[in-house]
């Protein structure tokens, strides 16, 4: 395979046909939270996208691009939450059947969310190894095309979007904080920004309940996930042969936070911004708001990108 997932010219090109169905979500500034972090923070709101997260742009970018030959049978994914709302919903939008893979244990607002998207949901039981034979059987008997919900060019690509979107709202940003489960978020927006704006930073942030990314970093090989322990429920995954390398050789650093660091960010994001996030989201904040990580590199402003807000409103962690 080539060295990178998509270049510049790609993610453009991803932009454009995602365009027409896509929100340009808010860059939006907060006091409280920048005299907190010590810079000019913004929240990139990536909670008010469509289906609520970012997944929507690289799902749709992947759907959009299949040949007729390949979407007519539709197309099969394995999530848990938000990648499979977003590629129903795209789907949808292609006019192509969903097939949709989610863990018996998936909450059931996720699951009513992916159904009234038409999805047409097979449950399995809650591990890797059942998801994965799932979809190959679904994908065996109704030729649908897999889709994988991180690590795949196109999703990528379409991640990548976020990249332009930030640049065209803050051209002066000098960094970028990126949640990282699977690494397809953090992997579009910084092989957007190496080349359209490469004097801006990007930060890996990441549960320490959950830090295959940073493990591996230091380990200078891809250390897969074992036994994540995490509340930001998103962010279980471990990197991809499409993502490793991004995070390896092109992100400026990959920093963890505690479990009352992720919680902490959240509640604050609820009461002093008025915004509903998932604790995936807020752990991008969490990083911005560790003692003197702006200070001590030198960044003025620094966009936090806030990657969803579809949170089980019966599990709030402070509650």
């Amino acid at each position: 395979m080539s060295t990178w997932a998509a270049n510049l010219a790609q993610v453009r090109a991803a932009e454009a046909r995602i365009r027409p169905h896509i929100h340009t979500t808010p860059l939006r500034p907060n006091r409280t939270l920048a005299e907190m972090a010590g810079c000019e923070l913004l929240l990139k709101c990536e909670n008010l996208q469509r289906t609520g997260s970012f997944k929507f742009r690289g799902a749709l970018n992947a759907v959009m691009q299949l040949t007729e030959e390949e979407a007519t049978p539709g197309a099969v994914t394995h999530s848990s939450g938000n990648f499979a709302q977003a590629l129903a919903l795209a789907c949808r939008i292609r006019g192509i059947p969903a097939h949709i893979v989610m863990p018996e244990t998936a909450p059931m607002v996720k699951q009513e969310a992916v159904r009234g998207y038409g999805g047409q949901i097979t449950l399995c039981p809650p591990t890797l190894e059942a998801r994965d034979a799932t979809a190959a059987r679904i994908q065996r008997e109704t030729g649908a095309t897999p889709i994988h919900p991180f690590d795949h060019p196109a999703v990528i690509a379409g991640h990548g979007s976020i990249g332009m979107e930030l640049m065209a709202q803050a051209p002066d940003l000098d960094a970028v904080i990126v949640p990282v489960g699977g690494g397809g978020l953090l992997a579009g927006i910084t092989l957007a920004l190496r080349e359209l704006a490469p004097q801006v930073r990007v930060f890996a942030a990441e549960p320490r309940g959950a830090d295959d990314a940073w493990r591996s970093r230091q380990a200078g090989k891809l250390i897969p996930q074992t036994a994540p322990d995490t509340i930001a429920d998103g962010l279980l995954t471990s990197l991809g042969a499409w993502t490793w390398p991004v995070v390896r050789d092109l992100v400026d650093d990959v920093l963890c936070v505690e479990e009352a660091e992720i919680a902490a960010a959240m509640r604050l994001v609820y009461e002093r911004a008025k915004l509903v996030i998932e604790p995936s989201a807020a752990v991008s904040l969490a990083v911005a708001l560790q003692p003197d990580f702006c200070r001590s590199r030198g960044l003025g402003k620094v966009a936090v990108v806030l990657s969803g807000g579809n949170v089980d409103l019966a599990r709030l962690p402070w509650l």
